[in-house]
């Protein structure tokens, strides 16, 4: 059988299933006055239209292709009794919902949507507030969260769930999402194949996102502001970070973003600004870091040990007060073609490279990461005197941590 002729059997068979779809209404004049029973005696491939109005109802479970769109955001009211939506069927729609109120259980992960081992599924333009998780992925396949709004009240890690959550998904595409005050904002585990992007999270308990044993999957776009301890991408290989914001997330243990047993990754064109530490590093092998600004960090890049064949380059370090923290004397990271606002070399036949090497980590990161009272320090004469020592004859830094070709101007791009 040819394409072409696949192609007309695909559109005549699409043809049929909308002659026999039927548009169910839901309000309370209608002859349906829940979600629960429209989806009861609705047929596959029916549209469910909910008019604007407050339904209090809870564990409504969509086990066919159905479309349920929403007028004027009526309020799914789960009254606090457990989950709220549950999406087992494949072909599901849900579009224009106002959920709040689901249940809080330490043994029950509810959620105000779920989808549990469907596929083809659409989640858009839905609001979500007073929640446990918010939307929550199961072994789900092939779908897309757009444009939700989810607001938590979250108080404490132990007693609230995460925003968007996938688990052991794949191939789904999270895009222009707002999530907010919830334990996690966005997290991943075992899930690959998926894009994560232009999402806002923010103002959120623990992480703004957290992903791990997740591979192949990209984060493009999304902005994670001052959450509490920033974003953590642990476990996993081939990703690809371009082009986020990390910002403001403050605290002794919070990081823009922290890296763990990450290999074989890109993390280009992100901002890092007016973070704690802007990346902290740990087992993490053969990544490139290449066009991203670290601005007004405590520390722009920690690297804690047993990181290999790194590569930075082109990247823009602005006013840190500490560029990089390395915690041994051993290096095989390379550090190339960078912009350290703190380099006070010179450049005599002007072509942008700067004449003197550069040595990035100074003796006082080091004095820190091993005593962080003397913190306070930093600022003094002293702290000067024994980091040009050091710099001329390195003792306690690596030897080999130079860049040789640093930039004179801040690179554009």
């Amino acid at each position: 059988m040819s394409n072409f002729t696949k192609l007309i059997l695909a559109m005549v068979f699409l043809f049929s299933i909308s002659l026999h779809a039927n548009v169910i209404e839901v309000c309370s004049s209608c002859s349906n006055k829940s979600l629960k029973e429209a989806v009861k005696m609705a047929s596959d491939f029916d549209t469910i239209y909910v008019k604007k109005g407050t339904y209090k109802e809870h564990n409504i479970v969509i086990d066919k292709p159905l479309v349920v769109i929403g007028e004027d955001y009526p309020v799914i009211d789960g009254e606090l009794k457990g989950e709220v939506i549950t999406i087992t069927g494949d072909n599901v729609t849900v579009d224009g919902l106002f959920v709040i109120n689901v249940g809080t259980s330490y043994t029950e992960d509810y959620a105000a949507i779920r989808v549990r081992k469907a596929k083809n599924f659409v989640i858009q333009n839905v609001v979500l507030e007073k929640l446990f998780f918010g939307i929550y992925l199961e072994k789900a396949r092939d779908g897309k969260v757009f444009h939700n709004k989810i607001i938590g009240d979250a108080k404490e890690e132990y007693n609230s769930g995460n925003g968007i959550q996938l688990w052991y998904s794949k191939n789904i595409q999270i895009e222009h999402n707002f999530v907010q005050r919830v334990r996690d904002g966005i997290y991943l585990e075992f899930s690959d194949d998926c894009i994560i992007k232009n999402n806002v999270s923010s103002n959120n308990i623990r992480y703004g996102l957290h992903f791990m044993f997740s591979n192949d999957d990209i984060y493009q776009d999304n902005t994670f502001e001052n959450n509490g301890a920033g974003v953590a991408v642990m476990f996993s290989k081939k990703i690809k970070m371009i082009h986020n914001v990390f910002k403001k997330n403050w605290g002794s243990a919070s990081y823009g973003m922290l890296l763990k047993e990450i290999n074989d990754a890109e993390i280009v064109r992100n901002t890092f600004e007016e973070n704690t530490i802007g990346i902290n590093i740990e087992g993490s092998n053969r990544i490139t870091y290449k066009n991203n600004d670290f601005i007004n960090n405590g520390w722009a890049i920690k690297v804690r040990g047993a990181c290999y064949t790194n590569i930075f380059t082109e990247n823009n370090f602005l006013y840190n007060s500490f560029d990089i923290s390395y915690n041994s004397k051993v290096n095989d990271n390379s550090f190339n073609s960078n912009f350290w606002s703190n380099y006070t070399g010179y450049d005599l036949d002007k072509d942008g490279v700067g004449d003197v090497p550069y040595r990035p980590v100074k003796l006082f990161s080091y004095i820190v990461n091993r005593t962080p009272e003397t913190i306070i320090l930093l600022r003094s004469l002293f702290i000067d005197i024994i980091d040009f020592s050091e710099k001329v004859s390195p003792v306690f830094t690596p030897d080999n941590l130079v860049d040789d070709k640093p930039r004179i101007k801040k690179i554009a791009w």
